[in-house]
């Protein structure tokens, strides 16, 4: 075997992305050595702090990707930030190829009046709260009886539902105990969520739709004026049986007699409505004023000109997510990516960076379901071994770190004070969580702030008993 092999990838995000990235490319046949680096104490990325505490069934995802992982074959770097404890030059030393999977956190932005008043928030900021991320704050300010929501996928139906969502109905879940606190002193009686184009063009999945029929006690109403069907609606409703689904169950919504809703908290879905300005007072949000919005024909909307206004204390874009820039790579500002051709990183120029990579959202966009990542990374692993040189014999164009000893890069990190959490560090911090929620009945709480989660995962915080 040459000295310059195995070869040595790194991918930069333990997500859902990076981590089928690197179970794909250890199934190659390459002689392939995967480091997998993450910038918060734990793995999973999307799945751990971006599903809501409420849908185990996706959260069950986490069980295909702990399979990947512990197998041994791809070693874990977690609590090890890209751009702050090392960069690209740095990893050039240790790698010969770096795949970057760092998806879509940020929200995507808004541009009316008044999206900046206190009381308007993102989305991806409010889910990151609710699911325990160690950045978020760990209070939230929920104060609104009235709250609006704009957005028609499924980030606004999660956000939409934990908000009118009684507290105590979260307690089987992993919700931390702050998130229970927070919530269960909500004083939300209505939840207003807003899209502008009709129901046969709203990105709802069926399940998560009819999921939210299913919420005690909260009623979910819709309005028979804002159901307009055109040429584009009836051609998306006969050619897609999830639309045909998603019109079905919001139409038989709309037959429920007013004597049926008698929860205490109601969501309200509002279609062919755009948020034209989110109204304030005194700083704060004090309402949102939408245009009637009229379907042109071929599924997209033109505004009529009339307005009207809704009384809210709170507004949550849910508009979709966006990427972040990273140090040293190239990124596109206006699409929220790395700038790449079928995953092979490019520059100003339109040239590929040699030895460099994307894959998931912060390759395509966030579109698409977590599984949809499955078939990006290959895409993105088949051009690496091909810029290899193949599997059986890599160029040597191609092999270019000078430090090729594993041991290297954690030397490396310890140095400059890093204290990087391996597999072992993780299965840790995971019964720790599972020790939490044992006494009550749930199959974990999550550790929240950042610190107590790295002592945990590096064995100097022990549960007690």
């Amino acid at each position: 075997m040459s000295t310059n092999r195995p070869l040595r990838v790194a991918i930069v995000g333990a997500g859902p992305a990076g981590i089928y990235a690197a179970d794909i490319l250890s199934k190659t046949g390459l002689d392939v050595s995967i480091d997998l680096f993450e910038r918060l104490p734990a793995p999973f990325g999307l799945v751990r702090y971006g599903v809501a505490p409420d849908h185990p069934r996706i959260k069950q995802i986490i069980v295909a990707l702990h399979k990947v992982l512990e197998r041994g074959d791809i070693r874990l770097l977690a609590n090890v930030e890209y751009g702050v404890d090392l960069k690209l030059e740095d990893m050039r030393q240790f790698y010969d190829a770096v795949i970057f999977s760092t998806g879509s956190i940020r929200d995507a932005s808004l541009a009316i009046p008044g999206i900046d008043l206190d009381g308007s928030f993102g989305a991806a900021d409010f889910v990151s709260w609710y699911d325990g991320h160690p950045d978020a704050p760990r209070t939230w300010p929920l104060e609104a009886r009235e709250v609006a929501v704009l957005g028609a996928g499924n980030v606004a139906l999660d956000v939409a539902r934990v908000l009118a969502k009684h507290a105590d109905d979260l307690l089987p879940t992993e919700i931390p105990e702050n998130v229970y606190e927070g919530l269960k002193a909500s004083p939300v009686t209505d939840v207003h969520v807003f899209a502008r184009r009709g129901p046969a063009q709203v990105k709802f999945s069926p399940l998560e739709l009819r999921e939210l029929g299913h919420v005690p006690d909260v009623d979910v109403i819709v309005y028979p004026e804002d159901f307009e069907f055109d040429e584009g609606s009836m051609a998306a409703i006969h050619s897609s049986n999830q639309t045909k689904q998603v019109v079905k169950t919001l139409t038989d919504w709309t037959l429920k007699e007013p004597e049926e809703f008698t929860a205490s908290r109601r969501i309200h879905l509002h279609f062919l409505h755009k948020p034209v300005e989110v109204l304030g007072e005194d700083g704060k949000v004090v309402g949102l004023r939408t245009e009637r919005t009229a379907l042109n024909g071929d599924g997209n909307v033109t505004g009529t000109g009339v307005t009207h206004d809704w009384p809210v204390q709170a507004v949550y874009r849910a508009v979709g997510y966006f990427g972040s820039p990273l140090v040293d790579i190239p990124f596109d500002e206006v699409g929220g990516v790395i700038p790449n051709r079928e995953g092979r990183v490019v520059d100003v120029d339109g040239e590929p960076v040699p030895g460099v990579y994307a894959t998931g959202w912060i390759k395509r966009g966030p579109v698409g379901l977590i599984g949809h990542t499955k078939s990006d990374a290959s895409e993105t692993i088949r051009h690496l071994v091909e810029d290899a040189g193949g599997v059986e014999s890599p160029s040597e164009e191609f092999v270019t770190a000078a430090e090729r000893d594993p041991q290297a890069i954690v030397d490396f990190l310890v140095a400059r004070g890093v204290q990087p959490i391996e597999w072992s560090g993780w299965e840790q911090l995971d019964a720790f969580e599972r020790a939490l929620g044992e006494p009550h009945g749930r199959e974990r709480i999550k550790v929240v702030p950042r610190e107590e989660m790295v002592q945990i995962a590096l064995g100097t915080v022990r549960p007690q008993g």
